[in-house]
């Protein structure tokens, strides 16, 4: 994650203090959505969805010549 939510804005991490503990990704998730796992699984289930169908849109509008043959896979291998 690029950024941190502190005090109901947005802050990149890199202007955080040295002296805040440095967060892992999913801590950094759960702090986003004040600690409710839940919601944190509700918007990362959401991104997916939305990634899916952007990769999905992408395949249409792309043919094999611009990818270089390449297709997209929706589960990882």
């Amino acid at each position: 994650m690029d950024a941190l939510r502190r005090e109901g804005e947005v802050v990149p991490e890199a202007s955080l203090q040295q002296s805040e503990p440095e967060l892992s990704e999913v801590d950094a998730v759960l702090a986003w959505h004040g600690g409710d796992s839940r919601a944190a699984i509700a918007t990362l289930l959401g991104d997916c969805r939305h990634l899916r169908q952007e990769l999905a849109l992408t395949e249409g509008a792309s043919s094999r010549g611009f990818t270089r043959g390449w297709r997209p896979s929706y589960e990882r291998e």
